[in-house]
């Protein structure tokens, strides 16, 4: 079994401090880096996923209601948008955007960044294609947020035929009271989901 370590949207814009912030978002930061650390031996790729924000579209709103429309966050080029620079440090296989021209949720949606200057291109595989190609069967979830990008990658993983589990203490989520109806929604999709013990 070939397993791949998907980091989502560890990005300023969601740490606190930024345009869409998420509390715990800097700590989540921190304890990736220590599990990426010690435990690198385990995956054959470690894969980091950002939205990469151009035109998307009533995405962003300047009255958004949090559903489905946002304030404006992570604009490709930005600093908003880089990774967070713990993450940055990481020694990682391939980074996939997301989100360019349309709103975007999962990580199976991005597209592969062949550079930080990407303003545009569309040419990249996507990651499920990207993970094929490595031989990749099974994927760990990590990042942020829980109950947006982190829920649709693991979903959309095991849609694809991934085995896919979610490192629950290396997330965190926007609204915390949805926290156990989110992991029963992942159980019953047929995702595992662990701690870091």
């Amino acid at each position: 079994m070939s397993r791949a370590l998907l980091i989502i949207d560890l990005q300023p814009d969601f740490c606190e401090g930024g345009a869409l912030a998420v509390a715990g978002g800097n700590a989540v930061a921190e304890a990736i880096v220590q599990w990426v650390t010690s435990r690198r031996g385990n995956y054959s790729a470690v894969i980091t996923t950002q939205d990469w924000h151009i035109a998307p579209g009533d995405h962003f709103s300047d009255h958004p209601d949090f559903i489905d429309s946002w304030p404006v966050h992570c604009v490709a080029g930005t600093h908003g948008a880089t990774l967070h620079p713990l993450i940055a440090e990481l020694e990682c296989d391939a980074h996939f955007a997301k989100g360019r021209f349309a709103a975007a949720y999962s990580g199976f949606e991005a597209r592969e960044l062949n550079t930080t200057a990407d303003l545009g291109d569309e040419s990249g595989l996507l990651l499920a294609s990207w993970l094929r190609s490595h031989h990749i069967d099974s994927v760990d979830v990590v990042g942020l947020a829980a109950d947006h990008c982190v829920r649709a990658t693991a979903l959309d993983a095991v849609s694809e035929g991934f085995g896919t589990t979610v490192i629950t203490e290396l997330t965190a989520a926007v609204s915390i009271e949805n926290v156990p109806a989110l992991h029963d929604e992942l159980r019953a999709a047929g995702v595992s989901l662990v701690s870091c013990n």
